[in-house]
């Protein structure tokens, strides 16, 4: 028990010296409205129809993931496109039909499409109501994902 009181000085030194670098300490948590992030655009992989995109993940600096939410108005898709990692669309509500390397399946409220890297993905809406998503996947290539990995 003694050593762990020994330790934990030692521990706080970088927060206590005021050592703030951005590569080795990040911020507690980032709470983002998504009325802050919410911008109406044609969706990504073709430009399909419109779309109302919510970024969220872009407000979190040094983040290793995307984290999204997209609502595709009727009519609307993302285009195919292949993955270079794996990417989960999770339907929030509405309806469409996911693609992936050539096989179909419909996705509704409550349902989630896990895709794999190296896939040729793409969603599009379908029905009367706009298909709203949440859209994730790890950032590819991002330094502090490789320094985990050696």
């Amino acid at each position: 028990m003694k050593s762990y009181l020994l330790a934990l000085p030692l521990l706080c030194l970088p927060a206590c010296a005021g050592i703030t670098e951005a590569s080795s300490v990040a911020p507690a948590m980032v709470v983002v409205d998504e009325q802050d992030v919410i911008r109406e655009e044609a969706p990504p992989h073709g430009k399909i129809g419109m779309s109302t995109a919510y970024r969220i993940s872009d407000q979190a600096p040094d983040r290793t993931m995307e984290f999204r939410k997209r609502s595709l108005h009727p009519g609307a898709a993302v285009g195919e496109h292949v993955i270079a990692h794996d990417e989960v669309y999770y339907v929030v509500s509405g309806r469409g039909i996911v693609i992936s390397d050539g096989e179909e399946r419909e996705l509704t409220t409550g349902m989630s499409a896990y895709l794999y890297d190296g896939a040729n993905v793409g969603i599009r809406q379908i029905g009367d109501e706009p298909l709203v998503l949440i859209i994730s996947y790890p950032i590819p290539g991002h330094p502090r994902l490789a320094e985990k990995d050696q």
